[in-house]
């Protein structure tokens, strides 16, 4: 198994450091902490060290370009940046805000495609159509200034009547790594196609793939409420606190794999070794290269791949609960006892799993997509990562059609 829960530049390093904070903090918006990867000790926030050619590309067929609004922001040598349209990184300041009280560093699309230069750093591309998006900066904790990211999920964020979506990203000496994801919400359908010791592209979506994952989601009868009109589908995670997701949706699957295996063996296979465990008691512990166990989790813990399935970065419990967290959402751990399960058509075959991820899956080409933290476990994950890039292009895929 090579989930990417174990290398050591993992997307969901990336989701916590930009926007992990999002889930905790139900407001109009996050302050994004610090990156998680470093960049070589020394640069200043100008500096362009690395200058990968950066390729947008505007294929939604209904927008024109002037109608797209571009945003690369993040992180480089724990300060917030932001690139500017001449391929520069510039340090977030307080003084950027505007007289409406928010930033505007919208890079503007030029005809055909647009060409900009990349530095090392690790942050987020987001797109907005027909708006502008409005970054609000701010004195973190510490004083220091940084940004407000988009919740396009709280219904009193001034982004949220915006079109807009993002893709992650960290590119440094150890090359670049990167992602579309729909881990907090879906709306723009992009991919990401990346060039170097191969040619990779993910994230693309079938033909009339978003209308197609829109209208899943609204059959799923527990999960319409998280459409928004035409313009985005929530995550349920997020739904949990706008009151639009029920808390207990996965208690009774819960219940089942609690009850399961309390008296059968459920074996996890993980870069470590193979990990046998069983409820004793209140815990699910398991046995093998470490001991580990967990608190039966939440529906909230399940969506959000934390708390009692909370993954820490150390190459026991971390992949475990990874393959726990995916197995739930996934909805195979009663039918497998064996985990993790390599084969999508089982994923999501019950009537009582993720439809909301399920749908993100059955709308792309490869039928890979980030519909929850742990979707990288047995890689089946938009993502794509090279050590030796030589480009990346970023393209706004057709909405229909």
């Amino acid at each position: 198994m090579t989930s990417r829960h174990q290398r050591p530049l993992g997307r969901r390093r990336l989701l916590f450091a930009l926007g992990g904070a999002a889930v905790a903090v139900p407001v109009a918006a996050t302050v994004a902490p610090y990156a998680l990867a470093g960049t070589p000790a020394g640069g200043d926030a100008t500096a362009a060290a690395g200058s990968l050619p950066l390729t947008i590309v505007n294929g939604s067929g209904s927008f024109d370009n002037a109608n797209v609004h571009l945003y690369i922001v993040g992180n480089q040598d724990g300060k917030q940046v932001r690139l500017t349209p001449e391929g520069t990184l510039a340090p977030v300041a307080l003084s950027d805000n505007g007289s409406d009280g928010f930033t505007d560093y919208a890079i503007s699309l030029s005809g055909g495609e647009t060409r900009l230069s990349l530095p090392y750093m690790s942050g987020r591309i987001y797109v907005a159509l027909g708006e502008k998006l409005k970054f609000k900066a701010v004195a973190d904790g510490n004083g220091n200034a940084a940004l407000q990211y988009p919740a396009g999920w709280v219904e009193s964020d001034p982004n949220y009547p915006v079109l807009h979506d993002c893709a992650e990203f960290t590119y440094n000496a150890a090359g670049m790594f990167c992602n579309t994801t729909m881990v907090d919400m879906f709306s723009v359908p992009m991919s990401i196609r990346l060039t170097g010791t191969k040619d990779q592209t993910t994230g693309r979506l079938k033909a009339g793939g978003r209308a197609a994952a829109f209208a899943a989601v609204r059959e799923a009868e527990a999960f319409a409420r998280l459409v928004v009109d035409d313009t985005r589908i929530i995550a349920p995670g997020h739904g949990l606190d706008a009151g639009l997701f029920s808390k207990d949706y996965f208690a009774p699957y819960i219940d089942e794999v609690w009850s399961t295996y309390t008296g059968r063996d459920l074996t996890v296979t993980t870069n470590a070794g193979k990990f046998t465990g069983r409820v004793r008691g209140d815990r699910f512990t398991f046995d093998g290269p470490a001991q580990v166990s967990f608190g039966k989790p939440s529906t909230r813990d399940v969506l959000f791949c934390d708390g009692n399935l909370a993954a820490p970065n150390d190459g026991t419990t971390g992949p475990v609960a990874a393959v726990l967290g995916a197995g739930f959402n996934r909805s195979t751990l009663l039918s497998h006892p064996e985990q993790p399960t390599t084969d999508p058509a089982t994923f999501y075959g019950t009537d009582l799993t993720n439809h909301y991820a399920g749908a993100m899956h059955t709308a792309t080409e490869d039928g890979k997509a980030y519909g929850f933290a742990f979707d990288d476990v047995a890689d089946f994950a938009s993502y794509i990562q090279d050590t030796a890039p030589t480009g990346i292009t970023l393209t706004i895929t057709p909405f229909e059609g």
